[in-house]
């Protein structure tokens, strides 16, 4: 795709994976259909991460646990884990078997919130498993939050600590929607500033522990790297450089 050292880091949204609406339910044609497309395109370096959809955030809801409200109990913690964990392995194998090299990350294991609760994702490991050639497969999960317990980290905040550190050539965002969608249900092109959009964006209709459309735009925002959110649509057109849905810009201002 670029002569960039980076990767590509994209990000496969919970509602797009998985029936939202019907608690551990994958949606298979949809999701076949995903990784057919990753499978097809001409990417030399991919780092994917998926949300939680129907698998994690009822889990961590029943708990009370999310991005801030942390949890001590090894069975709440377990149960979520152990929910991504199911989702993740429908994920791989999916990818599997559209021919995709894919191999799992485990965030709780591998990461943590510091004392500011930032995100802490080393990259050393994703690093040599790219440089293997594997496709690294992270998803939603709970952390390990210094003076919290555990909390849960966002797909969409893992995004944004690996575009970081591994100095990605590109971020996709697939969802549900074409892009960040105006009053008019209009593909907004670009956004630069959260103020913009602040007053069209609105949380999920299901349970979301992890902010919705309104948290993904702020994550992205924090990015140096220009991010684009669109559609399973217009995925083979991002893979292959293209320009579907949505550029988040934050650097540009």
């Amino acid at each position: 795709m670029s002569e960039h050292a980076g990767p590509v880091v994209l990000k496969l949204g919970g509602s797009v994976i998985t029936q939202k609406e019907q608690p551990e339910t994958v949606a298979e044609s949809k999701l076949d259909a995903v990784a057919a497309t990753i499978g097809e395109a001409a990417v030399d370096s991919l780092v994917i991460v998926h949300g939680g959809g129907s698998f994690g955030h009822p889990a961590a809801a029943r708990a009370g646990v999310s991005l801030e409200a942390g949890t001590r109990d090894t069975t709440a913690i377990s149960e979520i884990h152990a929910a991504m964990g199911r989702l993740n392995e429908a994920v791989l194998d999916a990818l599997h078997e559209a021919g995709v090299p894919a191999v799992p990350v485990r965030p709780f294991s591998a990461g943590y919130r510091d004392e500011s609760g930032a995100v802490v994702q080393p990259t050393e490991a994703i690093e040599t498993m790219l440089g293997e050639g594997f496709v690294p497969v992270l998803h939603g999960d709970v952390f390990t939050t210094v003076g919290a317990g555990a909390t849960i980290v966002s797909g969409d905040e893992l995004v944004v600590s690996l575009a970081e550190g591994l100095a990605a050539q590109s971020v996709g965002l697939c969802t549900t929607v074409p892009g960040v969608l105006d009053e008019d249900e209009e593909v907004i092109p670009e956004i630069e500033r959260f103020e913009t959009v602040e007053g069209v964006l609105s949380g999920s209709d299901t349970t979301d522990v992890t902010g919705g459309m309104a948290g993904k735009v702020r994550a992205l925002l924090d990015l140096n790297t220009p991010a684009r959110i669109f559609d399973p649509d217009g995925l083979a057109a991002f893979l292959d450089s293209g320009a579907p849905g949505t550029r988040i810009d934050g650097a540009s201002t």
